[in-house]
């Protein structure tokens, strides 16, 4: 269940980035970009026999099956043919992936009170926004070894994508941690805040240090660097930042299953 919600949120969040990225990063770009969305789609399949089998997660199942035709299609046409409709395809591929992601968090948080089920709403929501914006910023450093010539410019809106996603994933896991916090009563088992300062507790403290501290840091000595135009460099950064990032969201994933809280 784990490397199924990781797999396609970071599928999903690429996906949304394709639709922001200029297309002077060329058709090569947004072919390996599709293609590694696809491919990922693919390997969660392989793990999705823990995912649940209610109602939202049957609607989950459905609308990724859908992301991941759209974005096959999509893959299959750059450069080739259907130009004027491909807009449209990675728009079904975006609004599918959307859905996916709100009724997977909605499956995930079935049971509990509405407040929760907004917050793992905006949980996944962010999650994959953060995963894609640091997944294809990096991809995109590498790209300009590839295409010296590209206006280091995208490579500036990208990393402000991702800084900005980072900041917004923040503000949801402080807002479902103070949330579970308040709202903890007697008789409801044991409380969030006993977890966090118990010796189970440490899986929390590494998600906020690699998943959200790190990437933050990070985040901002790419826009410092991106800024005197040192994309090598900013790259560079961007690898370890992606890296962080992806350790803290599975571990995300992990609290989300074994607390119940969307952090």
């Amino acid at each position: 269940m784990i490397l199924f919600l990781f797999l396609t949120h970071l599928a999903i969040g690429i996906i949304f980035t394709l639709a922001v990225v200029s297309h002077e990063a060329g058709l090569k770009f947004f072919r390996f970009n599709a293609g590694l969305a696809a491919a990922l789609i693919a390997a969660a399949f392989v793990f999705r026999s823990g995912a649940g089998e209610g109602r939202f997660a049957q609607a989950a199942f459905f609308s990724v099956v859908v992301c991941e035709a759209a974005i096959i299609l999509y893959w299959a046409t750059i450069g080739r043919a259907l130009t004027r409709i491909r807009p449209m395809i990675l728009g079904l591929a975006c609004v599918s992936g959307l859905v996916t992601l709100i009724t997977q968090a909605v499956a995930a948080s079935s049971g509990r009170a509405m407040t929760t089920e907004a917050l793992t709403v905006a949980s996944f929501l962010s999650s994959a926004a953060l995963l894609g914006g640091a997944c294809t910023a990096m991809i995109l450093g590498h790209w300009y070894l590839i295409l010296p010539s590209m206006q280091v410019s995208h490579l500036q809106s990208m990393v402000k994508i991702h800084m900005a996603s980072m900041a917004v994933r923040i503000a949801v896991v402080v807002a479902a941690v103070i949330f579970a916090i308040w709202t903890w009563q007697p008789g409801l088992g044991p409380s969030f805040q006993r977890y966090i300062l118990s010796v189970s507790g440490v899986f929390f403290w590494q998600r906020v240090l690699f998943g959200l501290a790190g990437p933050a840091l990070l985040s901002y000595l790419t826009w410092e660097t991106a800024k005197i135009r040192s994309t090598q460099s900013a790259t560079g950064i961007l690898y370890v930042d992606f890296f962080t990032v992806v350790v803290g969201e599975v571990l995300a994933k992990y609290l989300l299953l074994a607390t119940n809280v969307p952090v």
